[in-house]
């Protein structure tokens, strides 16, 4: 039944992991094709080098009469020309969740890493000390880890190590994509409210994690924040060996001697002491959930020690974009206002003594409500100054349930910051390339392009 079919096409194929399945199954010498209706470089480039046909726009056309599978990527609706006809036609058709694990994830160690937070950046240290042991992993990550130089490699070796994302699948498949995974080991950094666009409240979000956690092996393992209730609570019928990591001394492997400096941190955990290049107690909370998770699989503790030492980060996490006239510009994918809050407090210590600007794109699908109207001015507040823009899409939400970007300054200034409302990018630029001052640190949060403001700012900081 799940012998690989001769021809794949991909609807949606321009998409990051979409064009990496895409072109693994390419490289085992399957026939891909494809279509997206934003076919441009590097993913464009990236499928014409791997011998991947790719069709601009969606019709019913582009599908090949000799097609065999069509995997439909996430952002796919109904109405989509192309689903319409494969579902006229009959065309068996996946999730690509689905042909990861009917092709790939079978038979397989499968790491999933999941988390409302720090997802990415656990699976990239995970997936870089596995590297660095010579463990050839093959690896997903929704994002592009320094030491790896890719954010997907699809090759046949004995472990993959994959985040583990709770979002839904696919317009057929409500199911958090993560349960698609055949774990074998599963690392549950935190659980908090989020993508409020599918779920209707925490206790949704924690029954997602409970099936996941109920799909792991007694052979397994299950590594979880033993500092958070939600994620406790989500495991509390887990027959999985389960080990809780954290500060508190109930968890099974307690993580001590915490220590910060403006190059990084460090901490003892299961005996050794580590040193990561990277400041801020959820970092080290992620790292040692690589720890753990690397340990159980027979990697050393100096093996590991070596391996985060060398860390060099994700790219959009606290990641420098340049520094114009003495003003330091960085971008970070940050869009929860728990991410928001653990970012702004890391840079506290790594650049202790300098003034912080906090410049903020309601983008995401739940920080554009009102969801999170009390809790960021709380997160932002730790900066010295914060721009917030007008919500993104904002047609899209009636106003009762819409963020109030207004209120959020008018929140900020009453708890003594600096704020500014600035609708877009350019508004932005202009007011702080005229208020910045040597020395400043302007971190940019934002899940999206935000209308290049990064390069504009840099730009403006020249004149």
């Amino acid at each position: 039944m799940f012998e690989t079919p001769r021809h794949f096409h991909f609807i949606g194929i321009c998409g990051t992991a979409m064009g990496s399945v895409a072109a693994a199954l390419r490289e085992r010498g399957c026939t891909v094709t494809g279509s997206d209706e934003n076919v441009y470089p590097p993913m464009s480039t990236f499928l014409a080098e791997n011998g991947v046909g790719i069709a601009s726009g969606y019709r019913a056309d582009n599908i090949p009469a000799g097609a065999d599978l069509i995997v439909v990527g996430n952002a796919i609706k109904r109405g989509n020309p192309e689903v319409e006809s494969v579902l006229d036609r009959k065309l068996p058709y996946l999730s690509l969740p689905e042909t990861l694990k009917y092709f790939f994830l079978r038979g397989r160690h499968n790491l999933v890493v999941t988390g409302t937070h720090g997802k990415t950046t656990t699976t990239s240290m995970l997936a870089w000390i596995f590297e660095h042991a010579g463990r050839q992993p093959g690896f997903l990550i929704g994002g592009l880890p320094a030491n790896l130089g890719c954010g997907a490699r699809l090759n046949d070796g004995k472990f993959f190590i994959i985040e583990g994302d709770e979002y839904d699948t696919a317009f057929f498949d409500k199911r958090p994509k993560f349960l698609h995974y055949l774990p074998e080991l599963v690392v549950v950094n935190n659980i908090e409210f989020d993508h409020a666009d599918i779920y209707k409240d925490l206790t949704e979000i924690q029954l997602g994690f409970q099936r996941l956690l109920n799909i792991v092996p007694q052979g397994g393992m299950v590594l979880l924040n033993g500092d958070d209730p939600n994620a406790i609570h989500a495991a509390r019928a887990c027959l999985a060996p389960l080990v809780e990591v954290g500060f508190s001394d109930n968890a099974g492997t307690v993580i001590r001697d915490m220590r910060h400096t403006p190059e990084g941190s460090h901490f003892t955990l299961l005996d050794g002491k580590f040193f990561l290049p990277m400041p801020g107690e959820f970092n080290v909370r992620n790292a040692a959930m690589a720890v753990c998770a690397a340990h159980f699989y027979g990697i050393t503790i100096d093996t590991i020690r070596e391996a985060l030492a060398g860390f060099k980060g994700v790219r959009r996490r606290q990641e420098i974009k340049g520094e114009v006239r003495g003003v330091l510009v960085m971008d970070d994918f940050g869009h929860h206002p728990t991410a928001i809050r653990q970012t702004l407090q890391a840079l506290r210590i790594r650049f202790s003594g300098r003034r912080l600007w906090a410049v903020f794109e309601p983008r995401s699908n739940t920080t554009r409500r009102a969801v999170f109207q009390n809790d960021l001015p709380e997160a932002l507040g730790l900066a010295d100054v914060v721009c917030l823009a007008q919500v993104a899409r904002l047609e899209q939400i009636p106003a009762e349930d819409r963020l109030d970007p207004g209120r959020v300054v008018a929140d900020l200034r009453a708890m003594g910051r600096t704020a500014f409302y600035e609708p877009g990018a350019d508004d932005i630029v202009s007011v702080i390339s005229k208020e910045a001052l040597r020395g400043d640190v302007v971190v940019i949060f934002s899940n999206g392009g935000f209308d290049g403001i990064h390069r504009k700012l840099l730009d403006a900081l020249a004149l």
